[in-house]
């Protein structure tokens, strides 16, 4: 059963898709995840916004044992409203960088790295950029 949560209120713009075979995908709350964005830069693949959290898309089968503070990992079976092509702006989902040829999924290594860079960011108060907090 899709967790409500993940499904957006414009269905029209959004493809529902189940996390699994192609991808995996892990949710981190909006505020830190505009950090680990930063920190990784162009090593980050497709990430999609729903207004509360980013979705890392990580390749099938590197989620197990997936243990970063603060954030979870999708479970196979787990019902994600991935927005269609271009869809940049909300609300519900939408895309805060699209996916590319080369450009969709992220390391679930480099997406642990920047997940523990910003832990040790949080005693410093860091400020994403292009964010207003």
């Amino acid at each position: 059963m899709a967790d409500p949560d993940l499904l957006t209120t414009n269905p029209t713009l959004c493809e529902p898709r189940t996390v699994g075979a192609e991808w995996h995908a892990v949710r981190v709350p909006r505020g830190v995840g505009l950090l680990v964005l930063d920190i990784l830069g162009a090593r980050s693949g497709a990430v999609i916004e729903d207004g509360t959290a980013l979705y890392w898309l990580l390749p099938a089968g590197s989620t197990e044992g997936w243990t970063a503070p603060g954030t979870k990992a999708l479970a196979a079976g787990t019902v994600l409203s991935v927005p269609v092509a271009r869809c940049t702006t909300g609300p519900g989902s939408h895309w805060r960088i699209c996916p590319g040829e080369d450009r969709l999924l992220t390391s679930a290594d480099a997406l642990r790295a920047a997940m523990a860079d910003v832990s040790g960011l949080a005693g410093e108060q860091a400020t994403p950029s292009g964010s207003a907090q």
